[in-house]
């Protein structure tokens, strides 16, 4: 009777260990190639529709987690797959505040990349500044216990400025300890945060304590909308961009080809670098693409120094596409200006 209880415990806690082995979330995530998806759907230009064969496509990595001991065996046996940890991947953020963050992020790249098409093609665009989203605070903030991610700050001691970069400059004037009301937006309501200016991290300067980006609207005729659905993060903006200047300039770019690659875009059309972009290789190169833009920002002293890790967007990408041996052509860029030129340029 006992050699039968003590088996059945024995099968019971093997048992239980599978289940947790294929289960049981861990804190950690894996990063594999993602997807390489046309931008057809995703950029609309009122009155033109793309119909040249081949597409714009966006590229991304894809992130499974929390990930259960099984996948982070699994990983380890996959090419191009990268074990992170919450904070890695997050950094402080919550899940919740990770995803918000995520969809801010895109939203500031389409209206970059709308921006930076138009003055590309030398056309006007409106653009409305309405303030700057709040993207997370330092657990030492004076306004931490007021301000929520998401917020819209639109006003400094009831002045409003037209970019993120006068908002910064505004606070950089002031002295720490000095007090400061914020007038912000929640839920399309407006309300005020006063609190005593802290001393920002390894400065002397005053600050708030947060980290922020550009909250805009951009109006141009003709009229472009740019909706990714449930994709988010900033790398698509050179796409975005890339998508929307070819229809409004009725060109013939792609020679019939799909045209993927990634990288951030500033609203003077400046490309920066991205996280994954060997992954992104990988994927572009499984869906069919001929060409593959990668950001072009080699290493400085002061880069160097900021990130001793630091590796070039393009590098990555042009050794991740020989190892798989793939027949893309790697173009480096630095600006919107670059895809343009090579683009128009072949043969």
């Amino acid at each position: 009777m006992r050699k039968r209880t003590r088996r059945f415990w024995a099968f019971g806690l093997a048992a239980l260990a599978v289940l947790a082995f294929l289960f049981v979330p861990t804190g950690q995530y894996v990063e594999v190639p993602g997807s390489a998806e046309s931008l057809k759907p995703y950029v609309n230009v009122q009155g033109i529709k793309d119909q040249e064969a081949g597409s714009y496509m966006l590229t991304t990595v894809g992130i499974i987690g929390p990930a259960t001991p099984a996948v982070l065996v699994w990983s380890k046996f996959q090419p191009y797959s990268e074990i992170l940890s919450k904070t890695e991947l997050m950094g402080a953020d919550s899940s919740a505040e990770y995803e918000l963050l995520q969809r801010y992020d895109i939203q500031s790249a389409a209206n970059n990349a709308i921006q930076a098409a138009f003055k590309q093609a030398k056309r006007k665009v409106v653009v409305n500044h309405l303030g700057i989203y709040v993207m997370s605070l330092l657990k030492d903030s004076p306004f931490r216990n007021q301000l929520k991610l998401g917020d819209t700050i639109t006003a400094l001691d009831g002045k409003h400025y037209q970019t993120a970069a006068d908002y910064v400059a505004a606070i950089k004037k002031r002295k720490v300890g000095a007090k400061l009301t914020l007038t912000y937006l929640r839920d399309g309501r407006s309300h005020q945060a006063t609190a005593k200016l802290m001393q920002l991290p390894n400065t002397k300067q005053a600050g708030i304590g947060i980290t922020l980006t550009e909250h805009t609207t951009v109006s141009s005729t003709p009229k472009v909308t740019i909706d990714a659905g449930a994709i988010g993060g900033p790398s698509a903006g050179l796409m975005f961009a890339l998508e929307t200047y070819t229809l409004i300039t009725h060109q013939k770019l792609r020679q019939g080809q799909n045209v993927a690659g990634t990288g951030t875009i500033e609203a003077d059309g400046t490309v920066g670098q991205i996280g994954g972009i060997d992954k992104k290789v990988v994927i572009a190169n499984k869906e069919g693409a001929k060409v593959f833009f990668a950001p072009d920002q080699p290493a400085t002293k002061a880069i160097l120094k900021a990130d001793p890790t630091y590796q070039n967007n393009y590098a990555v990408a042009k050794k991740a596409a020989k190892a798989i041996g793939s027949h893309m052509v790697v173009v480096p860029v630095k600006h919107l200006q670059d895809a343009v030129d090579y683009l128009t340029s072949r043969d």
